[in-house]
């Protein structure tokens, strides 16, 4: 097999660093322009920073993240030796990011990419108020609520899961639309949609009941229309060591307790 040609990304955490600095003594490293790999050191933030990067930038590599921070759900455990090694015996996960397209108030339109969920959040005390379209189609009215989501399967057990929203499996081809404190409907408790649907939200009374859209961790205020939906453009790939891949870490979270 040929040789991959490694670049080291590391969060600015202690912990990170001198990980990174252990990393850098014993392998060859290339710059991310010339990389093949890319192995990130950190916690799942810095992964999902990682991955936006190589978007911005359009070079998108694949990436084995090693654990340093709390939870690591998207990272492989740290361990310095043998590392060549796991890279070719590593398993390659596809994930479809979200396209984002917002509208504000004002009349400013953004585009931004998110891996685990689209966020609509309320700015104020006051409730949301939000119309539910799907391909479209008006499928509610009024949804009264903190707020709503969109996420991928990949960012299912994450702030999804928090807001009582279903597991995906990983190669599922589906999306979760979850409510945050939903009022009313009071009984509506989401929905699971085929990602091939794009789904939008009209904020209503946008100005009197504020709305800001969160892509994983970029926020844009004072939205008044959000398109959400996979762009199947841009694949993400994440290595996992075969025995800690990402689908399986998915599947068993449905029988956490």
């Amino acid at each position: 097999m040929t040789e991959q040609r490694m670049a080291l990304v590391a969060s600015p955490t202690t912990a990170a660093q001198e990980a990174a600095a252990e990393l850098r003594a014993i392998y060859e490293w290339h710059p991310i322009e010339r990389a093949d790999l890319v192995v990130a050191l950190g916690g799942d933030g810095f992964m999902l920073r990682t991955l936006h990067a190589m978007l911005d930038r359009h070079r998108i590599l694949p990436v084995f993240g090693m654990n340093l921070g709390t939870v690591g759900f998207l990272m492989n455990d740290w361990k310095p030796d043998l590392l060549e090694l796991r890279l070719q015996q590593a398993r390659a996960i596809t994930v479809l990011p979200l396209r984002m397209d917002v509208e504000t108030v004002e009349g400013q339109r953004h585009s931004v990419p998110a891996i685990n969920e689209v966020s609509l959040l309320r700015e104020t005390r006051e409730t949301a108020k939000i119309e539910v379209l799907v391909d479209g189609r008006v499928v509610l009215p009024e949804l009264v609520c903190d707020g709503v989501l969109v996420s991928t399967p990949a960012g299912s057990t994450a702030y999804n899961l928090s807001a009582q929203g279903p597991i995906l499996p990983l190669e599922s081809s589906l999306l979760a639309l979850t409510p945050i404190s939903p009022f009313r409907p009071r009984r509506w408790r989401g929905a699971i949609l085929p990602n091939k649907n794009a789904i939008s939200f009209r904020v209503l009374d946008a100005v009197k009941r504020p709305v800001s859209a969160v892509a994983d961790q970029r926020e844009v205020r004072d939205v008044s229309l959000i398109r959400v939906g996979i762009d199947k453009t841009s694949p993400l790939t994440l290595l996992f060591d075969p025995e800690h891949a990402l689908d399986d870490r998915i599947t068993m979270e449905q029988f956490a307790v």
